[in-house]
């Protein structure tokens, strides 16, 4: 399919053929018909990526400072990669469309096949021939008399309008001063009226104030607008001031002051400075509003993905009853669209369009709308060159395409020289991204394309960990062997299932990423304590930092949780240190936040030897991310974020230091995997060892909820 896409690296805009998304649960799939191009909005994306590097870090300072700070704990060369790996990223355009459902996927309700419908959100109703949605972000459109797909294509954008006009609370017969006449603006203008009020705009554009005028409002040119708006009210000002202007300087803010009248209420609903004139605003005593874009429910992953209303009873105007409202408005012909429209492309000219906003054609224009047949076919695969033919080692192929896939392991898995298959994700576009940067012969947004491909011998599972279990299975079931990111598994019945299916497979490998056993500073550490009979104490501290409440590691059947989802790589490491396997778990939680963000854990070993982990979110977030101590016979031994290691004998003190990476041992670990692919090598992991883990992982994970030491399952 064809899909408009943003280029960060070269500041392009660029219509792409990547894979057609697949319905996944919980989602709609819309063959879109139209969408709108949100000037203010999208000129700003497209200028920010036209920037140099100095101009983009001056644009965004605040992701200067997480650079900077990635530096100091894992060196330069880390952060650089970060940096690229981010900006290779293609970002999807668009945020407002309508077309017709395609697909429907587990436990959507209230839609059918065919239904037109008016699709919202970034990342989700983006100019592509099909999007991928939730259903709070899609309402049908009415069976009878309709709007049209590229009326309905401007629902989004008026909701936008709609709740910056909700936001202040406007009465019958008060007047509503409208800055800014771009479509927001010109919607505004409509809105403010089909409530009862009296509109009045202003704009520096005559165009704009023109066709304002044409449509019915008391319009006016900047230099006379608050003249205008004092006669137009009587000489009180306006009750609301909505600022739809998209502009950087503070001018709008300011004139908004000048517009209300005393104890009135201005709204920002544009993009616009902020800085506010003190003496203006505090003589008036004027109540400003940033508007949040079209309604409660905006950002919140419960009520977008997972679908959770809110109660109309408490919440009366979320973001999808505001876009069902415009609906509404839209089909009873309240609202007037068409003569907004001065620009159509059809999506494969899409670039066209960004050339008018950001100035590169110079052309006046308003509403611009992206056109898309009704015919577009489905395409769940896009390939690059022919297969291999002949003999040769087994080819990789990719599940899963985030962002640990595109900036640490995929590079690893590039430079390897390994043949690359394909590379699927469910929304093609990140599977089509990777695919180019790093050199895969396909990409796909269906899972079994890669399953199923003849060359490819070997899977790499890089999915978030609910789907782990089943595609490790799946894998193993076709007769690939396994690099899995971990965890392998959430939960012990998981577990049980892939042991069962390994079995079947004879002598296909799984190997979980487990990489930090394969850093050259824990070999540098085994060997110093190579020899030494006595038990040995681990401590490990971990500053994780805090997550989000709504963060997909958090949730139990999502990411399992941090005990599940991170701590794994702790107790495989405590583990590979103390060379056994832990035979109990006692896990204390600590901290108030949610989702086992805060515990401290403390692992015995038949030998005598134990290893206490210590997992925070409440560090000061300056302080190193990970710390390890390993005490034994005489010896220690200190190893900060894999950068510094310490040595300590009686009578001798080493150090070592990384000064430009810190080595996890990514890249010793995927070598040893391919070598035993290959034939070359042995299992860089014994299957026994990730077995204990995983099993020592539940029992600390039963010993955290159930308050009790508990223990691990031989």
């Amino acid at each position: 399919m064809l899909q408009l896409l943003q280029d960060l690296q070269s500041g392009q805009t660029v219509v792409a053929q990547i894979p057609t998304p697949v319905v996944t649960p919980g989602r709609l799939l819309v063959r879109v018909r139209a969408s709108a191009v949100s000037a203010g909005t999208e000129r700003m994306l497209a200028e920010f990526s036209a920037k140099g590097w100095l101009g983009k870090a001056a644009a965004r300072p605040d992701l200067v400072r997480q650079v900077l700070t990635k530096a100091a704990r894992d060196g330069a060369v880390a952060a650089w990669e970060a940096v690229q790996g981010r900006l290779a990223q293609p970002v999807p355009l668009g945020y407002s469309c309508a077309g017709v459902v395609e697909d429907i996927g587990p436990g959507v309700v209230g839609f059918r096949y065919g239904d037109r419908v008016a699709c919202a959100g970034a990342g989700y109703a983006n100019h592509a021939e099909f999007i991928s949605v939730p259903p709070s972000l899609c309402v049908p459109l009415p069976a009878t008399e309709p709007p049209s797909f590229e009326e309905a294509a401007f629902t989004t954008l008026g909701a936008i309008a709609l709740h910056g006009l909700r936001c202040g609370d406007p009465r019958l017969g008060e007047s509503v001063a409208v800055v800014g006449l771009g479509i927001l603006g010109q919607l505004a203008l409509q809105l403010a009226a089909s409530a009862g009020c009296r509109p009045f705009g202003t704009d520096l554009d005559a165009g704009r104030v023109d066709l304002a005028r044409s449509l019915g409002a008391s319009v006016s040119l900047r230099p006379e607008a608050v003249d205008a708006c004092l006669r137009y009210t009587d000489g009180r000002g306006a009750d609301l001031v909505l600022i739809c202007a998209d502009a950087a300087s503070d001018d709008p803010i300011a004139l908004a002051g000048d517009l209300a009248r005393d104890r009135a209420t201005v709204v920002a609903v544009g993009a616009v400075g902020l800085s506010v004139p003190r003496n203006t605003y505090y003589r008036k005593e004027l109540r400003l509003i940033v508007s949040r874009s079209y309604g409660p429910g905006r950002y919140d992953p419960s009520y977008e993905e997972a679908g959770v209303d809110y109660p109309v009873s408490y919440v009366r105007w979320t973001e999808r009853r505001n876009m069902e409202e415009m609906v509404r408005l839209l089909a009873e012909k309240r609202l007037q669209v068409a003569p907004l429209v001065t620009h159509r492309f059809p999506i494969e000219d899409g670039a066209r369009a960004y050339e008018l906003i950001t100035g590169e054609k110079q052309e006046a224009y308003l509403g611009i709308v992206l056109t898309f047949g009704a015919d577009a076919p489905v395409t769940r695969m896009v390939e690059y060159r022919p297969a291999v033919v002949g003999a040769g080692a087994p080819a990789i192929g990719v599940l899963g395409a985030g962002d640990y896939a595109g900036k640490i392991l995929l590079p690893i898995i590039a430079a390897s020289k390994a043949e690359l298959a394909g590379i699927a994700a469910p929304s093609g576009l990140r599977a089509q991204a990777y695919a180019k940067k790093f050199g895969f012969r396909f990409s796909a947004s269906e899972e079994d394309r890669v399953l199923e491909d003849s060359r490819t011998g070997a899977v790499v599972v890089l999915t978030r960990h609910d789907l782990h279990a089943r595609q490790v299975i799946a894998a193993l079931s076709r007769g690939k062997h396994v690099f899995v990111e971990k965890p392998l598994c959430l939960d012990e019945d998981e577990l049980a299932r892939i042991i069962e299916a390994r079995r079947a497979a004879g002598d296909r490998l799984v190997e979980v990423g487990f990489n930090r056993r394969h850093a050259p500073y824990t070999r540098a550490l085994l060997e110093f304590f190579n020899g030494v009979a006595a038990p040995r104490a681990v401590a490990i501290r971990v500053n994780a930092g805090p997550l989000p409440p709504d963060h997909w590691l958090l949730d139990p059947k999502t990411g399992g949780g941090r005990l599940v989802g991170e701590g794994c790589h702790f107790i495989d490491w405590a583990s590979r240190l103390i060379g056994e396997s832990a035979v109990e778990a006692d896990c204390r939680p600590l901290g108030p936040l949610p989702g086992e963000q805060d515990w401290l854990l403390r692992l015995r070993y038949p030998g005598g030897s134990v290893a206490e982990i210590l997992y925070t979110s409440q560090a000061a977030p300056t302080l190193g991310k990970e710390r390890y101590e390993v005490h034994s016979g005489g010896r220690s031994a200190v190893l900060e974020d894999f950068r510094i290691l310490r040595l300590y004998a009686a009578g001798s003190r080493r150090s070592r230091r990384s000064w430009l990476r810190a080595d996890k041992g990514q890249r010793a670990h995927w070598a040893a995997f391919l070598n035993a692919v290959k034939g070359d090598g042995t299992p860089p992991t014994t299957w026994g060892d990730t077995v204990s883990t995983m099993r020592a992982v539940f029992a600390a994970r039963t010993s955290l909820r159930q308050g009790r030491v508990t223990e691990v399952q031989a």
